[in-house]
């Protein structure tokens, strides 16, 4: 489209906009504040540091072992005591908190995802060996059923329908198992309706 600046003026016309962008902003003249870098620092309402990061951990069974996640280039899985040693370095780092994922043998998943609520299953393995090597950092455990399940789905599969409130008491059994090894966050990433309340409740239960 053409511009017809025919009638287009000046002095009085910057004059104008001077006096709509002081309506605008009630003559408050923020970037006054950002015009030096002394004053950006001293001003700026968002600052990112180690302090705003989590890392995440890719754990497998085994010992003193390492393999590349295909899906993701540069990233491993490692045995829990490989991780523990990951997590010294987080912590030297100044990261405050790690986060568990298992890749759980398949000989120990079902339809169920029961191997969730096993007290001494991966995730678990994992949480109480870094609490008992570097109690400083945070553990943030997920009570999905994913990992456990053969058939991949965040519930309990049947008849080709993921139930709900089944999903619903396994996840409060895996969020009771994580916790008791010393998680200090329990994060469920499904989306089971009630799976937020039903957990809080038994561990309050529990005492944790």
């Amino acid at each position: 489209a053409s511009v017809d600046n025919s009638d287009r003026k000046t002095g009085q016309d910057h004059r104008s906009v001077t006096e709509i962008v002081n309506e605008v902003t009630g003559r408050r003249r923020l970037r006054r504040n950002r015009r030096f870098d002394w004053t950006r620092r001293m001003v700026r309402e968002s600052v990112f540091s180690a302090n705003d990061l989590i890392l995440p951990i890719f754990i497998m069974e085994g010992e003193n072992v390492r393999e590349d996640v295909g899906a993701m280039p540069g990233v491993t899985r490692q045995s829990v005591d490989l991780a523990v040693e990951l997590c010294r370095e987080a912590v030297a780092l100044g990261i405050p908190a790690v986060a568990p994922f298992p890749n759980v043998s398949l000989s120990e998943r079902d339809w169920t995802g029961n191997e969730i609520a096993n007290r001494d299953n991966l995730i678990c393995q994992f949480v109480r060996a870094v609490k008992e090597a570097v109690p400083d950092i945070g553990v943030i455990t997920d009570a999905a059923l994913d990992p456990f399940t053969d058939h991949g789905h965040d519930g309990v599969l049947r008849d080709g329908v993921i139930v709900n409130d089944e999903s619903v008491a396994m996840i409060v059994e895996g969020a009771l198992a994580q916790a008791e090894a010393g998680a200090d966050i329990i994060a469920p990433s499904d989306m089971m309706d009630g799976r937020i309340g039903a957990s809080r409740m038994a561990l309050d239960e529990a005492g944790f």
